[in-house]
């Protein structure tokens, strides 16, 4: 057992529990082919053709535009998910973890950018993938971050491939362009020590456009962010220091991209494939082109109560979105007279909006398609998705877990 868990060990970082999932694949391989209606609840559910649409619409936005699309994998951490978003090509995505990073380097892939401030204890990790393939690429926000870098150069004349993380606005990782250290720290990591470090360009995430009510607010945050990412870069080439990229993104803004984002050079939207029900309520998407349901079975009636019984809890919903979204954070497909109520860790109630709950509708054992409120809280759970075409599963996608 021991040589299989250093076996998975080095492809991602798994945790133990991931890597015996892996290490047993036929406990999920036998359910391909099987109808929805038999799979072990609560089970992650996605769509194929829902999946291949948003994937093809968010290219074409790129293409429209001039841009290249350099997803982010955070939402389903997949092989499968990145090679569908990346066309095939397996270059150029953006990763949140090292467990990721590591995972989709084993997998084939290349041109990863690891969109966190390189932590000091982890420097050896990224060292050791910056090695490993052709562009790793790693973020900074502050003048510790370079010289961290400066003080562990790269061996065999590789160099560090540097983007400088900007803040515009979303108020968590990165260095104001307006603050006067931002031009400062731009120049070192271009020309301090070009034989150690290159700067590749400067990088906004656009988590601010969340708090939007709808598309023109989502807009008028891209359109601000794009001016200032730009204004910056101009600013860089006034005094000589050479930035070849500049990229923004968030799913909300990507979906409905302005036109000035086309003088950018790529986007890095995440959360697109699946979409979710706070993608709905911020106008990111139509409701038919959210993919992800969680399937869940009635194990209860409770009448004097008025309540369902789902074997579907927070462990396989989460808890994200109870204070944004809708009650219990989630909406039951096909049944809008129904809605939840309350979840604990494994069971989750539902009841009538109004009037009485009409309990012969929903026999023990049915089924309810819960559409989760955020869509990466929810993939977080569960250790395998069930790919569906015409009600059969088609394909199972196995997300890497850990950091």
């Amino acid at each position: 057992m021991d040589g299989h868990t250093d076996r998975w060990a080095g492809q991602g970082g798994d945790s133990a529990r991931s890597r015996c999932w892996r290490l047993f694949p036929s406990r999920w391989s036998s359910w391909l082919g099987a109808p929805l209606e038999q799979l072990p609840t609560p089970a992650l559910i996605l769509d194929r053709a829902t999946l291949h649409g948003n994937a093809e619409r968010m290219r074409e936005r790129c293409r429209a535009l001039g841009l290249r699309l350099r997803p982010h994998v955070k939402t389903h951490k997949t092989l499968e998910g990145a090679a569908l978003a990346t066309g095939g090509t397996r270059r150029g995505i953006v990763v949140s973890t090292l467990a990721e990073a590591r995972f989709f380097a084993a997998g084939g892939f290349d041109d990863i950018l690891y969109a966190f401030p390189v932590p000091r204890w982890r420097l050896a990790e990224c060292s050791a993938l910056a090695q490993r393939l052709q562009e790793f690429q790693v973020l900074l926000d502050s003048p510790q971050g370079l010289e961290l870098l400066l003080q562990n150069p790269l061996p065999d004349g590789k160099r560090w491939l540097v983007w400088l993380k900007l803040d515009c606005g979303n108020g968590r990782a990165g260095i104001r362009p307006s603050d006067p250290e931002a031009l400062g720290l731009a120049r070192a990591i271009a020309l301090g020590s070009p034989e150690r470090v290159t700067l590749v360009g400067v990088y906004a995430h656009c988590g601010n456009t969340y708090g939007c009510r709808d598309i023109p607010a989502i807009q008028a945050i891209a359109r601000d962010t794009t001016a200032a990412v730009l204004e910056f870069v101009t600013a860089l080439r006034r005094e000589g220091i050479p930035c070849p990229q500049a990229t923004i993104g968030s799913t909300p803004s990507c979906s409905h991209p302005v036109p000035e984002m086309s003088q950018l050079t790529e986007v890095h939207p995440g959360n697109y494939l699946f979409y979710d029900l706070q993608q709905t309520q911020l106008g990111s998407c139509r409701p038919e082109e959210v993919a992800i349901r969680v399937l869940s079975r009635v194990i209860g009636h409770y009448r004097h109560r008025g309540q369902l019984l789902l074997d579907c809890g927070w462990a396989a919903l989460s808890l994200h979105g109870r204070d944004q979204g809708p009650p219990g954070c989630a909406a039951i497909e096909g049944h809008p007279q129904l809605r939840l109520v309350g979840l604990t860790q494994e069971h989750g109630q539902v009841e009538a909006v109004d009037g009485e709950l009409d309990f012969e509708q929903f026999p023990l054992g049915s089924t309810l398609a819960l559409i989760p409120f955020h869509a990466c809280a929810t993939a977080a759970m569960h250790p395998v998705y069930f790919v569906h075409s015409a009600g059969k599963v088609v394909e199972l996608w196995h997300p890497v877990r850990g950091w």
